[in-house]
């Protein structure tokens, strides 16, 4: 295990805006430990041994459900795969309702996944076990964003002093607002990208902001795709999907524009040939399935960290 800088003492991991830098760092280190366990002919390891990890997911997804699967299990827990339309839920039961019981049933910890902001923060003052987050509406993606930033680490050894872009729907992506957490208090330059009809208000984030791709790109050390996620738009903030390409797309014409060892970076899943030419997303700047192996050894470092924080 890498040493520590900290101790560890959180009990629940809702988000990265409250966490320090030496806490962000504490968790990519572990995660370290973790990877090298993912190697072996034999991915386990007993440090969760008795404890019961449970999955609610109340909002699709393929990669972060089964990559806090893998986790848990790697780590020796057993493991409750919790879905609405299976529960008490579609009967009427109320969420805490449906959290106590689990708890009851000797639950150490809950990942949960919501639409609504906010929803991992209330559980987490009405239960006793451990919650983390897996995505809670608008707010916050926190282990997309350690994935995210363990796998440029991993690539460029540090974050300080790297010229990242986040480009494209900004507005409705939690992974965009955990990864400016992120990456500023890990010391890279960010520049949110994307079209102004997707650009939120940006207060007080220490971040730039572009509506061109092309006056950026050049300077650029890593760039992070954002999906277009239609499914929450209203409107239509753009005239037409070749129109955003042409403007925001990244194309095998934009990246000849970009530094040679660029870092291409997307949460998934992806909208291909609309904001990330196939020919990119798996040519040999991208880092997007890295990003997913990287996820699994991320996540177990945080279900290991809260599991360990004092009551």
């Amino acid at each position: 295990m890498a040493e520590r800088k900290i101790e560890w003492t959180r009990k629940h991991l809702l988000g990265l805006r409250e966490l320090s830098r030496e806490e962000i760092e504490l968790i990519l280190d572990t995660a370290n430990s973790f990877a090298e366990v993912n190697k072996r002919s034999i991915k386990k390891t007993p440090v969760l041994r008795g404890k019961v990890v449970v999955n609610m997911f109340f909002e699709d997804s393929t990669r972060t459900r089964n990559s806090f699967t893998l986790a848990s299990r790697r780590l020796g827990a057993d493991v409750i795969e919790f879905t609405k339309k299976s529960s008490a839920l579609s009967k009427g039961e109320t969420l805490l309702d449906t959290a106590r019981n689990l708890e009851a049933m000797g639950v150490d910890l809950v990942v949960i996944r919501h639409n609504a902001g906010g929803t991992p923060k209330l559980l987490s003052r009405s239960i006793n076990a451990c919650v983390v987050n897996a995505g809670d509406g608008f707010h916050e993606h926190p282990t997309q964003a350690l994935l995210d930033v363990y796998t440029i680490r991993e690539k460029f050894g540090s974050l300080d002093g790297l010229k990242i872009g986040i480009v494209g729907d900004i507005a409705n992506s939690r992974v965009a607002r955990s990864n400016v957490y992120a990456m500023t208090k890990l010391g890279a330059e960010v520049t949110l990208i994307g079209p102004p009809t997707l650009m939120p208000p940006v207060g007080d984030l220490p971040v730039k902001v572009s509506n061109n791709f092309d006056d950026v790109i050049e300077s650029l050390d890593v760039v992070n795709m954002l999906r277009v996620q239609f499914e929450r738009l209203s409107s239509n903030p753009f005239p037409s999907k070749r129109e955003y390409t042409r403007l925001f797309g990244l194309t095998e014409q934009r990246m000849k524009r970009a530094k040679d060892n660029i870092a291409v970076i997307h949460p998934g899943p992806m909208n291909r040939g609309m904001e990330i030419e196939s020919s990119v997303a798996d040519g040999a700047n991208s880092l997007i399935l890295r990003q997913v192996t990287n996820g699994i050894a991320v996540r177990m470092a945080v279900l290991f960290l809260v599991s360990r924080a004092p009551e």
